[in-house]
């Protein structure tokens, strides 16, 4: 697996929340939902996004808006126009008062607006889960970017949202995730220089070949020696080189990418603490729960029960073992 590939592996929409947005001008929506990561996918006319902070931006027809959470931000069809409609976590909508407008916006099967034919028409698709995304991929990504994908996804999800028939929330949840990896593999491929700097490192010969190493086989005990033997140079010089380009020594990333790579396996139904750390290379469950709670705050048992456990009794953590007990004890 190449490292787009394994950043791009982690969406899995869980009862993601979607709709058809269709408004007319003047309008305007403040999204406080707080949730991890939303798409906004143009069918008609354009909108603005606003973040908290930093500078708006617009999109047309055809292009998609990712938009990075927890922090609020604005949506609107001017910067100026100030919001009528607040939404809130769980997909509530009220107006700045409080009061609650789902009947008077709701226009059919998950469509929802001020007008029935607006000038202005949108997909919304939001990850209400952090844990459905996958730490990497958030970490990668700007707080918000645009993009025009060559696909037909965008279609066939606005027809498959006016269905209501049995099995339809999966059928869009996939959907969802198959339009924001298409997305994010189109605007990796052409934004290089908005991508992190591990990705940009991957076009250097040596510390490029160096990082596919640790990516392709992150269970393999490496150390500087061994991949300064595997790409050709000295061990000082990978060293120097990478943390030239990559921004922290090759140990620490690696350290880095290992635990990320855990959390995101953390999810998997079937997953225990042990069979997590020998997947990531770490020798026992009582040092990688060690090393994950150092950098996550919380054990590996805790933070599985956080990103699968249940929204409305949907979703129940993965039974623990002994152990998992046993490598979550020492921390308490």
């Amino acid at each position: 697996m190449d490292a787009l590939a394994s950043l791009l592996d982690g969406p899995r929409a869980r009862g993601a929340f979607l709709l058809k947005a269709v408004l007319d001008p003047p309008w305007a929506m403040r999204v406080q939902d707080r949730a991890p990561l939303t798409l906004v996918a143009m069918l008609r006319g354009e909108a603005w996004a606003i973040p908290q902070a930093g500078e708006p931006v617009k999109a047309g027809a055809g292009e998609v808006m990712i938009i990075r959470g927890p922090d609020p931000y604005v949506v609107a069809d001017d910067p100026a126009t100030p919001p009528g409609i607040v939404i809130h976590p769980g997909g509530r909508c009220s107006d700045p008062t409080g009061r609650d407008l789902h009947d008077e916006l709701t226009l059919g099967v998950r469509t929802w607006g001020n007008a029935p034919d607006g000038a202005h028409r949108m997909l919304v698709g939001t990850y209400r889960m952090s844990g459905e995304i996958g730490a990497r991929l958030l970490a990668a990504l700007p707080p918000l970017l645009t993009v025009e994908p060559e696909s037909p996804l965008v279609a066939l999800l606005e027809q498959e949202m006016t269905r209501d028939e049995p099995g339809q929330e999966v059928m869009l949840d996939r959907l969802l995730d198959l339009l924001l990896i298409t997305s994010l593999r189109t605007w990796f491929t052409r934004r290089r220089d908005a991508a992190p700097a591990w990705y940009r490192a991957l076009a250097d010969p040596v510390v490029g070949r160096a990082l596919r190493m640790m990516h392709q086989d992150p269970a393999r005990p490496w150390t500087v020696a061994a991949l300064a033997g595997r790409t050709g140079v000295s061990r000082a010089a990978l060293a120097r080189r990478f943390t030239e380009l990559v921004g922290e020594p090759p140990m620490a990333y690696l350290t880095g990418w290992r635990l990320a790579l855990a959390a995101d396996l953390l999810r998997e139904p079937e997953a225990t603490v042990a069979s997590v750390a020998r997947r990531v290379g770490y020798g026992s469950p009582f040092a990688f729960s060690a090393a994950f709670k150092r950098v996550r705050g919380v054990s590996p048992r805790q933070y599985r029960a956080m990103v699968t456990g249940s929204r409305d009794g949907e979703h129940s953590p993965a039974p623990a073992t002994d152990r998992d007990t046993a490598a979550d004890s020492p921390e308490g």
